[in-house]
């Protein structure tokens, strides 16, 4: 899965650490979702979505390679 999340986090120019403050996740979470090591639960997807108050397929959206 692709993410958004450092061009929004990049945006607002918060750092990984005040994203996962925001998210209630570690640092290390943040970072691996954006290097695609991690995908994120479906609660924390909804959860990120809604921080950035867009729709969560805004935010998160499948690779080619997933299909």
């Amino acid at each position: 899965m692709k993410s958004k999340l450092r061009v929004l986090r990049a945006e607002r120019e918060w750092s990984q650490a005040d994203l996962a403050e925001r998210l209630e996740v570690s640092r290390q979470t943040i970072n691996a979702i954006e290097t695609g090591k991690y995908d994120p639960s479906l609660l924390l997807a909804f959860k990120t979505a809604r921080l950035f108050e867009l729709p969560v397929e805004a935010v998160f959206f499948p690779d080619e390679s997933d299909f």
